[in-house]
């Protein structure tokens, strides 16, 4: 069993075969004992090198193996695992060197893995992408260890290997890129128990977008509530669109039959080209 941890999302992966996605939010990444910051790289300015922070937080010494990786997003937001090939050419893999390929982590010490972006070749303009893998190896079982005795039926035994995927994003020349918010509907439980947003959120251009979103309630009066965030989730080229859906806070104070919804999408928050996109969703 091989669980690997990309951005936003944990997937369980059976024999490569059985795929399933489990949205976690998160403002670090971490699985399995296994710490990684940053959350992505993008390289789009003069800076060709940047380190990822590797740190084991367990109680054991662990080995990491670094590789790269390509993903495909589906619509809903989960990842497919494609090949360099079907990248389309816009796999960032032939471009990014990166080292020590290998690390042994006592309990928690820390490993810098340096990234490089080789400017070697001409590359067209665009967005290219591909993901660092870091996971763990397995512990070897210890010599001397008493085997499984001989049966008639067969035993499978999954082990489960961790893993951490982060995005490394390449960005040739300016984006023309724009985000929008369609599709607003809410679904209540009988019991108005819990309240679910569906959205979907657009991508036009030639860059992917990355961002948080932020729901607010307003009252028929004015009054303003915050009752949902979620944060670094991206549409990643060359999807246009994602379809999103989370549950809204409870709040005995919010009634989400009266007033309407402000979501916004806000992209690289804090930063100096920070943008945002909004839309509203009148409730009844």
């Amino acid at each position: 069993m091989k669980l690997i941890r990309t951005h936003e999302y944990l997937l369980p992966i059976l024999a490569a075969v059985f795929f399933s996605t489990l949205l976690l939010p998160s403002a670090s990444y971490a699985q399995g004992n296994l710490l990684l910051t940053p959350k992505r790289l993008v390289f789009n300015g003069g800076r060709t090198s940047e380190n990822i922070n590797l740190a084991n937080s367990g109680k054991d010494t662990a080995h990491y193996v670094i590789s790269m990786i390509n993903f495909r997003m589906t619509e809903n937001g989960g990842f497919e695992e494609v090949s360099e090939a079907e990248m389309g050419g816009f796999s960032a893999e032939p471009h990014i060197r990166f080292f020590p390929r290998q690390v042994t982590l006592a309990p928690n010490e820390a490993q810098v893995i340096r990234v490089q972006y080789s400017r070697n070749a001409q590359l067209n303009p665009g967005e290219y992408r591909s993901h660092l893998y870091v996971r763990a190896l397995s512990k070897p079982t210890p010599l001397g260890t008493k085997g499984a005795e001989v049966s008639s039926s067969i035993e499978v035994k999954l082990t489960p290997v961790f893993g951490i995927t982060i995005p490394v994003i390449i960005r040739i020349g300016e984006s023309n890129t724009t985000a929008s918010i369609s599709g607003l509907s809410l679904t209540k439980t009988e019991d108005a128990a819990s309240s679910t947003l569906h959205m979907t959120l657009n991508r036009n251009g030639n860059m992917s977008i990355y961002g948080d979103i932020t729901v607010k309630h307003i009252t028929p009066n004015g009054q303003v509530t915050q009752v949902g965030l979620v944060k670094g989730l991206a549409v990643y080229t060359p999807n246009l669109l994602r379809n999103i859906e989370f549950v809204l806070e409870n709040n005995p104070q919010v009634d989400y039959h009266t007033g309407k919804l402000a979501v916004q999408f806000i992209t690289n928050a804090g930063a100096k080209d920070q943008k945002t996109v909004s839309a509203e969703l009148l409730l009844h």
